[in-house]
């Protein structure tokens, strides 16, 4: 088996004087895409921003391809091949959608056209209304900009944190189920998602988070079967 793309060992993170995460492990493989489960205020976030370098780390490792992240600034670690899509879309309202994608790339102009191509092939309803200001997109439109800008330098790895939020079960259908395909064109995607049967259908492998430590991992299908996770996160 390759060594993993991503690697995060033994990762603990205080707020003040409260643990968020504590002794933390897990690991994403190149073309793969793990589901990082848990309820509101188990850590997910807080992982995902620990990755980016957005949340400072009290200890524990971060490794992308073999090389640490530790002391690295968010936007080193991005031109490094970390993509990060946070919870609550945020994309640019005043801006085209053409506009959002456009300024997420720092290729120049023949890469960011193909990018661009990509992304509408990913999302064709985005090629459909490139012209129309973010804000006038419905939520579910919104959340796949959110994910296209995200993907505008073709990443190694996909942080994906909470994508279906605020979304219709129609909405988030249309969007998790682009997962595979950022997988197929080689992007990893680590996904953080309270809707837990959904993103253990699109994923080959979950990670559990309950109040900041590993509660379960393994495969997808195999914690989609566990009685244990069930019960917390499927609805029994």
């Amino acid at each position: 088996m390759s060594a993993p793309l991503l690697v995060v060992d033994a990762l603990t993170v205080h707020y003040g004087n409260v643990p968020a995460l504590r002794d933390v492990g897990l690991s994403v493989l190149a073309r793969e895409a793990v589901a990082l489960l848990g309820a509101n205020g188990a850590g997910k976030s807080t992982l995902m921003k620990s990755i980016i370098g957005l949340v400072g780390v009290d200890s524990g490792r971060i490794l992308l391809g073999g090389q640490a992240l530790g002391g690295m600034r968010a936007d080193r670690r991005a031109r490094l091949g970390i993509g990060y899509c946070p919870e609550g879309r945020r994309v640019f309202p005043g801006l085209t959608v053409w506009e959002n994608l456009a300024v997420a790339c720092w290729g120049e102009a023949r890469v960011r056209a193909a990018r661009m191509e990509a992304m509408f092939a990913l999302f064709p309803v985005l090629a459909q209304r490139a012209a129309t200001r973010a804000w006038q997109l419905s939520g579910g439109q919104q959340q796949m900009l959110a994910v296209a800008r995200s993907l505008m330098d073709a990443p190694r790895l996909l942080l994906l944190d909470e994508p279906s939020l605020g979304l219709s079960p129609r909405l988030t259908d249309e969007v998790l189920r682009q997962i595979p395909a950022i997988v197929a064109a080689g992007t990893s995607v680590l996904l953080a998602e309270q809707n837990a049967a959904k993103a253990l259908a699109v994923c080959s492998r979950a990670v559990v988070l309950k109040l900041g430590r590993v509660a379960a991992s393994g495969p997808a299908a195999e914690l989609a079967a566990s009685d244990e996770v069930r019960a917390a996160f499927l609805g029994g």
